[in-house]
């Protein structure tokens, strides 16, 4: 029989973390993700107690978070819940909506700072077209980052998230690290 070992998305059996300065970067493997989209004239449902967000923004509840994605649609995100089977608890939190498994199709990295928001404003501005002058807490957007699709959460002033597809873990990791690190000189 085959024994399976279970590896992050960046290869190693533990998460992935750095710090460049007042930088620290941090991959998040343990996050369950499932897509919520509403099916035409449903009603927006309030999954584990969350009021959707408008476009543009980001909620944070007691056991989970949401950010929108498009028309009638949103990422929720599970902390903790990335080995369960989270759309599943998504689909009981809001039935009749269409719920896509997505934990393993992306990867969450944290950028904190311990020095304020200066410096993860400084490495957004190198990273992304998103001005970091207002994207602030609350804010979730869509955007490119190097050649990459990625989802940007300000969880707080301090606090950055960037969601990125799998199979650019890699990619991804190293833009932020290369950047971050050049920042730090």
């Amino acid at each position: 029989m085959t024994d399976l070992t279970p590896v992050t998305a960046l290869g190693a059996s533990t998460a992935r973390r750095e710090s460049f300065g007042p930088l620290t970067i941090t991959e998040v493997p343990d996050v369950g993700l499932a897509s919520l989209a509403l099916r035409q004239g449903q009603a927006v449902p309030t999954p584990f107690g969350l009021t959707l967000p408008a476009p543009g923004r980001a909620v944070t509840g007691k056991t989970a978070s949401a950010f929108w994605t498009g028309p009638d649609q949103w990422m929720i995100e599970g902390p903790g819940q990335g080995e369960a089977d989270f759309a599943a608890r998504v689909r009981d939190e809001a039935p009749g909506c269409i719920v896509t498994e997505q934990t393993d199709g992306f990867v969450v990295v944290e950028i904190t700072s311990d020095a304020g928001a200066a410096p993860l404003e400084a490495l957004m501005e190198m990273l992304v077209n998103v001005d970091p002058g207002t994207f602030g807490p609350g804010q979730a957007t869509r955007t490119a980052m190097h050649h990459l699709t990625v989802f940007l959460l300000r969880r707080a002033e301090d606090r950055l998230s960037v969601l990125v597809m799998r199979s650019f873990a890699r990619a991804a990791w190293h833009a932020l690290a290369e950047t971050a690190g050049r920042q730090a000189r």
